[in-house]
C-alpha cells in the first residue's frame, strides 16, 4: 500500500511498518484448512471495551434457551413472579448505551426463540423493550426458521464486519471464556449469517404479538 489516504485509515500503525493488499478471494480459497489454531482469549472488561470502541455496527446473534446471569438478577426474580421486572433505564449499562447510539452506531440483535419458549427466552422478549429504548434495534426468529437458514447454533457479537467475539458457555448457562476471532473466513460467514438473519426476523414489538402469554 503506497496511497496516502488508505494508509490513513489504517490504525495502531507502528513506525517501519509497511502494508499490502491481499485479494478477498486468496484469503478465502487458498486459506489452510489444517492448522491448529490457539483460541485468542480475552478478559471482560476487553470485551465490554469493545462496545465503547467500535465504529459503526454491532450484531449479536443470541441463540441460548437461557442464561444463568438473567436467572440471578432481581428483574428475572420479578418477572418469573408475575411483577413488572422495573427495568432501570438510568443504569450504567443503559446511559452507555444510550451515550454510543447517539453517536450514530448501531446495536442490532438476533434472538431465536423455541415454540414453545422457554421461560429465559419470554424473559428475553420482555427485556427487549428495556433494550429498545437505550437504542438497541431487537428482532426476533423462530429456531425452525433458523434452523432452515443454517444459521450456526452459537451466541457471538460482530463488530464493524470485521471481528467476532465468540462467547463460551458452560453446562451450568454460565459464561466461561470469550474468544475472539479475526480469521477472514469465519468473519464473511458470519456477515452472511447476518444477514440472512436479519432479512428474516421480525421487530419484536411485531414478534411478541406473535407469543402467546402464558405467565
Amino acid at each position: 500500500m503506497t496511497d496516502p489516504d488508505e494508509i490513513a485509515q489504517l490504525r495502531n500503525v507502528k513506525p517501519g511498518e509497511a502494508f499490502v493488499t491481499v485479494p478477498r478471494e486468496l484469503l478465502a480459497d487458498f486459506a489452510p484448512r489444517d492448522v491448529n489454531r490457539e483460541p485468542v482469549l480475552i478478559s471482560y472488561d476487553e470485551f465490554e471495551n469493545m462496545f465503547s470502541t467500535f465504529q459503526h455496527t454491532t450484531f449479536r446473534l443470541e441463540t441460548r434457551r437461557k442464561y444463568r446471569s438473567d436467572e440471578l438478577s432481581e428483574t428475572y426474580r420479578r418477572f418469573v413472579a408475575g411483577l413488572d421486572p422495573e427495568w432501570d433505564l438510568d443504569h450504567p449499562w443503559c446511559l452507555e448505551r444510550r451515550k454510543q447510539s447517539s453517536l450514530g452506531k448501531r446495536f442490532e440483535r438476533v434472538r431465536i426463540m423455541d415454540n414453545p419458549p422457554t421461560l429465559g427466552q419470554r424473559y428475553l422478549l420482555n427485556n427487549s423493550e428495556r433494550n429498545g429504548k437505550v437504542g438497541e434495534d431487537i428482532r426476533y426468529l423462530w429456531r425452525a426458521d433458523a434452523e432452515r437458514l443454517g444459521l450456526p447454533n452459537e451466541d457471538a457479537w460482530l463488530f464493524d464486519s470485521r471481528v467476532i467475539a465468540l462467547l463460551h458457555f458452560d453446562a451450568d448457562d454460565d459464561l466461561t471464556q470469550i474468544e475472539l476471532i479475526t480469521d477472514p473466513v469465519r468473519v464473511a460467514r458470519a456477515c452472511q449469517e447476518r444477514d440472512a438473519a436479519w432479512h428474516y426476523a421480525v421487530p419484536h414489538r411485531e414478534f411478541r404479538a406473535q407469543v402467546p402469554s402464558d405467565m
